[in-house]
Formats: structure tokens, C-alpha cells, sequence
């Protein structure tokens, strides 16, 4: 039988007017709130933090400027280029040559922004950054009346807009959160951590992570995950994601399944012109598939939440990271259509 998605509609939102400080009050557990991983030697770790003393010295349109520049260093010198460009003539090949060229460039820039953004200390945000509107108004409104009733939810995102400054948002929001991460590397991946934690998020580490999400969920903190990585066969279920199936992780459904709570996809869309500012996107609840309706149910729900964020990404496409190879883990029997019954993304009209 073949499932069909269950998600609430889209709308446009004004939200009123919010404070731009990160709320009192409740923080993830101490557990929670350590950093996993291999840190800086001292000699990088020395020179970095000059790094970000600058960064957070520059005002927001200076940002914006070394962005742009880095951003088109890196397209000019074609790093990940053929990369970005493959990906982007298979998945959306009603595009023109011309097209897929802006919306590459687009990635680029994105993803420069997300850097210089996310690495200041301090207050990362403009002013303004809860009077960006909100799409979604029906399912934003479940997402905070189920988090009022002292339960979390999952959050889903993806590499697109600047994901570390969407989950700062929440959390001012009102809606307390925790990130799945990897142990992480490096002094820009320590950086971006330490940040994590001073925006009042906690992190969750893949070792025992389907209980921490249940215990975080029964304490009324919502799980925050990226569902657009490559994850080696063994490890992942496959999923229709631009007309090609992509190994992605089952631990969201998994998490759906083990919790009862509901699944929203997040993200934030950043309109024209410099500084931090993003529009909140959010679809939900998303269903799993009801007792008997799949063969499959956790990879049909993960089907379904990956449709919804196809869906976003559709819509602007230049703000999602093209330069990963998304789809470089095949099915060991590779097929070369989606798989019956499993829900597919649809572009917008």
C-alpha cells in the first residue's frame, strides 16, 4: 500500500515583537554540556582565537562583504564546483545551464555566511531578527502547544540557510533544545560547539543517542537534527530525496517511534542584504505511518520528513549546501527509480 504524507499546510505569519536575549531559565542537563572530541593544538588554538576576536569585532554588512568574497574565491578556484554542478543537473535538470550556475554560487555564499555568522562571540543576531515573519503559522502553533504541555518534540533541518542560528532562534523562542552532533574536530568545529552551549543548547552524541532524545523529550527539551548527510550503507535506511534514493540515518524515526512525540522540519530562510536575519519555515507535525499501512514504517517516515525538507529546498534552492555529495552512498543492490510506496518530494508550483 503506498503511504501518503500527513503534514499541516503552509502559511504566512507575522510574529510579534520578542526579546533578543536567550531566555533564563531552563538548560540542558551537565551531561549535556560537554564537548566531545579532538581540540586545537595550542599553536592553532592561539591563532584561532585572533580569528574570532575579529570576526566579532566586524559589523554585520562586513560579514556579509568577507562572505562574499570568500564565497566567490572558492567558486572562482572551483573547489567542489563539478560537485555542486552534477548535483544540482540531477536534480533539477528543468533548470538551464545559467540557472544552475546562480543557484551554485548562491551555495557558496551560503555557506560562507554560515561560517562567518556562526563563529562570533556574543550576540550573532541583528536586532531584528524576530520580525523576519514566520511560514507555517498553523504548524508553528502545534510545535509551541505541544512543547507547553512539558513534552519535546523533534526537530528536523537541513544544511540550508544558517541551521546553527535557527536553533538559536528556537531557543528564544521558548522551545528548549538539544543538537544531535558527531564528536567533532578542529578548532572551527570546537568553536562552533562552545557557541552551541553559550546560546543554551545541549549536545547529543550518536553513542546512547535514541535514549538521551527519549530522556530529553520526558524533561521537555525538543531534539534538533540535521537529516541531510550521507551515512554508510549499513547504517542508514534510503529515501527519495530530488528523484534519487540518499542513505540517510533512521534515528529520527526511530526516536518518533521509541517517543510518540510529533516531528516538525525547521528552516530558515534568509531574504536579501547583510546581517543575520532569517525567515522561520516550519511544516508538522509529520506523521509515521499508521499500524499497518507500510512495510516499512521507519523508513517511510523518514521518506516523509525528507520530502517536507525537499520541499523547502525547492523553493531556494541557492540556500542548501550542493557542494556535499549527498548521494555518494548507494543500496548495495543500487536501484535506479525511488522504491514503491515510499513518499517522494514534489516541486513547488
Amino acid at each position: 500500500m503506498e503511504c501518503a504524507a500527513v503534514s499541516a499546510p503552509l502559511s504566512s505569519h507575522p510574529l510579534s515583537s520578542q526579546t533578543n536575549t536567550p531566555p533564563e531559565g531552563k538548560r540542558p542537563p551537565e551531561h549535556l554540556r560537554r564537548i566531545i572530541g579532538t581540540p586545537p593544538g595550542p599553536i592553532v588554538a592561539f591563532l584561532t582565537r585572533g580569528v574570532w576576536a575579529l570576526l566579532t569585532a566586524m559589523s554585520p554588512k562586513a560579514r556579509d562583504a568577507l562572505a562574499r568574497f570568500v564565497a566567490n574565491l572558492a567558486y572562482t578556484l572551483g573547489i567542489r564546483r563539478k560537485v555542486a554542478l552534477d548535483n544540482l543537473a540531477q536534480a533539477m535538470p528543468e533548470k538551464s545551464e545559467a540557472e544552475r550556475h546562480d543557484i551554485a554560487r548562491g551555495a557558496y555564499l551560503t555557506m560562507a555566511r554560515v561560517v562567518v555568522e556562526s563563529l562570533p562571540s556574543g550576540d550573532r543576531m541583528t536586532p531584528d531578527w524576530d520580525q523576519q515573519g514566520i511560514e507555517g503559522e498553523e504548524a508553528f502553533a502545534a510545535l509551541k502547544a505541544h512543547v507547553a504541555t512539558g513534552k519535546g518534540a523533534l526537530l528536523v533541518t537541513a544544511h540550508f540557510g544558517n541551521w546553527e542560528l535557527v536553533g538559536q532562534m528556537l531557543i528564544r523562542w521558548g522551545i528548549p533544545l538539544n543538537a544531535l552532533v558527531r564528536p567533532l574536530k578542529g578548532a572551527l568545529n570546537t568553536r562552533i560547539a562552545v557557541n552551541r552551549l553559550g546560546a543554551g543548547a545541549g549536545l547529543i552524541y550518536p553513542k546512547g543517542a535514541i535514549q538521551e532524545i527519549t530522556d530529553a523529550v520526558n524533561r521537555g527539551e525538543s531534539a534538533y537534527m540535521l537529516l541531510d548527510q550521507a551515512l554508510p550503507a549499513k547504517s542508514a535506511v534510503f529515501v527519495p530525496f530530488f528523484g534519487r534514493l540518499a542513505s540517510t540515518t533512521p534515528a529520527m524515526a526511530v526516536a518518533a517511534e521509541r517517543t510518540g512525540v510529533p516531528v516538525f522540519v525547521v528552516m530558515g530562510v534568509r531574504p536579501p542584504g547583510p546581517g543575520a536575519r532569517y525567515k522561520l519555515e516550519v511544516e508538522g507535525p509529520i506523521l509515521p505511518p499508521r499500524p499497518g499501512e507500510c512495510a516499512d514504517p521507519i523508513t517511510e517516515h523518514t521518506a516523509r520528513v525528507t520530502a517536507a525538507m525537499e520541499r523547502a529546498i525547492r523553493r531556494h534552492p541557492e540556500q542548501w549546501l550542493w557542494l556535499h555529495r549527498r548521494w555518494k552512498v548507494q543500496p548495495p543492490a543500487l536501484t535506479t527509480a525511488p522504491s514503491p510506496g515510499l513518499t517522494e518530494g514534489t516541486p513547488s508550483k
